[in-house]
């Protein structure tokens, strides 16, 4: 990193970078919103060494035609950072979870592979409870049927077992959150999981008419789903303080496969203005602008990249303000 931090937190922001690195996350995650932070202390709290109120909502105010993602992105910078020097012992302020509008779109994590290995290997290894021996199989193969298809929580818990076609890999998708059905492929790894599952599940519950049945036959509640997939997550980082752990979702599942997607394709040089529209398709998007979303996540030496067309994208969607300055 070329950048020297020179503000009066510029200990604090370099020492939280270099704890994020050495557990695994990208520089590149915190770098911008860093600078930018460094740069507004250094002009108008050049004396000041602790992250007080005053600083944080100063450099929180909102930028001409900045984005509601891009401000989320910040509030979440700036929250995670006054937690950090909260967890190591240092007065800061801490902006309250509540303080943008609900109505913000939630950013989502985005996993590493490493962080991808260690989740599934906790899922695969984990001690599940005693009395419903389906349970481990059950979730090994939803949490990878969501990520490998691309699904909402919602499609892959509601999944109804006439919905899948274990001969063809095929998978209707009725229950969406835009009521248009699709079909999406499973790989063949990943049919081969789902059929070694579905043999155990119908032995254990042959008249439930859910692919994924929870201990009565119906279906697993999302609040209860999500809770375990936490629980996993945390597991899978034991040298972590939970308190530093990103707030996961089991939607960041569908997230990092739609970011794997347009990683793949700028990999092999293909253009995504040209390829978003297969994506939209696939993932049951409403609107092209959904699918666009995505690029948010992507890491800044990839944005840059000839295979983003991003006057094209301005031109069908101006409300999008992708990667604001």
């Amino acid at each position: 990193m070329s950048y020297i931090f020179q503000s009066g937190l510029a200990t604090d922001i370099q020492s939280m970078i270099d704890y994020k690195v050495s557990i695994g996350y990208s520089e590149n995650t915190y770098l911008q919103n860093s600078i930018s932070l460094d740069r507004y202390c250094m002009k108008h709290f050049p004396e000041i060494s602790l992250l007080t109120q005053e600083m944080v909502t100063g450099w929180l105010e909102r930028r001409p035609k900045e984005s509601s993602t891009a401000f989320h992105v910040r509030v979440g910078y700036i929250r995670g950072f006054g937690k950090y020097l909260k967890n190591a012992g240092k007065e800061a302020y801490v902006v309250p979870e509540k303080f943008t509008s609900s109505k913000t779109r939630f950013i989502p994590y985005i996993f590493t592979d490493d962080e991808l290995s260690a989740l599934f290997h906790t899922i695969d290894t984990y001690p599940y409870d005693v009395g419903d021996e389906l349970q481990p199989y059950l979730f090994s193969t939803i949490f990878r049927m969501i990520y490998t298809c691309g699904l909402r929580p919602n499609e892959g818990r509601t999944l109804r077992r006439d919905a899948v076609n274990l001969k063809t890999g095929e998978i209707l998708i009725t229950e969406t959150k835009c009521h248009k059905e699709r079909i999406v492929i499973m790989s063949d790894d990943m049919k081969e999981l789902a059929v070694s599952y579905a043999r155990l599940r119908d032995a254990a519950y042959p008249d439930s008419p859910y692919f994924f049945p929870d201990k009565n036959g119906s279906v697993y509640s999302a609040a209860w789903l999500q809770k375990r997939f936490k629980g996993f997550f945390e597991t899978a980082n034991p040298d972590v303080d939970s308190a530093m752990l990103p707030a996961v979702r089991v939607y960041d599942l569908r997230h990092r496969f739609a970011s794997a997607v347009l990683n793949r394709w700028l990999d092999n040089g293909e253009n995504l203005f040209n390829r978003l529209p297969y994506l939209r398709t696939y993932m049951g998007h409403k609107d092209l602008s959904a699918t666009v979303y995505y690029i948010h996540l992507l890491p800044e030496n990839l944005i840059k990249s000839a295979g983003i067309d991003w006057q094209s994208l301005r031109q069908m969607m101006p409300e999008v303000e992708l990667w604001d300055e």
